[in-house]
C-alpha cells in the first residue's frame, strides 16, 4: 500500500512559478513509476509528467515541455514538479500518482493504470 500527499499548490499570476511536492509513504510496495497528472473540472485526468524511479526516464506532455521539470529525491521518498512560465491554461487540480510497473509512454497516456493517487493540490494561474 502507498499513501501520497501533495503540497505546494496555490494561486499565481501568468509567468510565475510553483513547485509541487509529493511525499510517498510506502508499505511493502515497490514503485516503478511516479507521476503528476491534472484535471480541469469534469474533464478527463491528463498526464503532465512521469519519472521512472529506478532509471530516471521521464515523459512530459507536449504542453509543458520546456516549462515543467519532474524530479525525485529517493532518500526522502519525495516527488517534485517545478513549474515555470505558468499559463492560465495550467489551472487545474494536480495529482500525484504511483504505479508498480516501469514507466512507459503507454502508461503515461493511461492514468487509470496507476495504482495509487493523492488527494490533489489546486493550481490557479491568473492572466
Amino acid at each position: 500500500q502507498v499513501q501520497l500527499a501533495e503540497s505546494g499548490g496555490g494561486a499565481v499570476q501568468a509567468g510565475g512559478s510553483l513547485r509541487l511536492s509529493c511525499v510517498a509513504s510506502l508499505y511493502e510496495y515497490k514503485i516503478g513509476c511516479l507521476g503528476w497528472f491534472r484535471q480541469i473540472s469534469r474533464k478527463e485526468r491528463e498526464g503532465v509528467a512521469v519519472i521512472e524511479t529506478g532509471g530516471g526516464t521521464t515523459y512530459y506532455a507536449d504542453s509543458v515541455k520546456g516549462r515543467f521539470t519532474i524530479s525525485q529525491d529517493n532518500a526522502r521518498n519525495t516527488l517534485y514538479l517545478q513549474m515555470n512560465s505558468l499559463k492560465p491554461e495550467d489551472t487545474a487540480m494536480y495529482y500525484c500518482a504511483a504505479a508498480g510497473r516501469t514507466c512507459t509512454r503507454a502508461l503515461f497516456l493511461n492514468p487509470p493504470a496507476f495504482d495509487y493517487w493523492g488527494q490533489g493540490t489546486q493550481v490557479t494561474v491568473s492572466s
